[in-house]
């Protein structure tokens, strides 16, 4: 791949790269744990995105299979914080 699509790719990578770097300031700075937690649920979710992306660029389907078990396991962090604030509230 070369031209335009290569120089595409590699801006949306950067895009990427900057929402991880903004995520993990709301990580380190909070101000409180479902801040932090909601940080976490986007890097995670940037990182499917960069599965993706890296299956379009490397056209391996292989990268897919790893965005679809990273976003199961975010999806179950998530519950289970759910589950842990509506334990903690009672």
């Amino acid at each position: 791949m070369s031209g335009a699509p290569e120089v595409a790719l590699m801006a949306l990578f950067a895009a990427l790269a900057v929402a991880v770097a903004l995520a993990f300031v709301r990580v380190v700075r909070g101000p409180s744990l479902p801040d932090r937690v909601v940080a976490f649920d986007l890097i995670a979710a940037v990182g499917v995105a960069i599965c993706g992306l890296a299956a379009v660029a490397f056209e391996r389907a292989v990268f897919l299979d790893v965005a679809m078990l990273l976003a199961l396991i975010s999806f179950v962090g998530t519950v289970a914080f759910a589950r842990y604030l509506e334990w903690r509230g009672r």
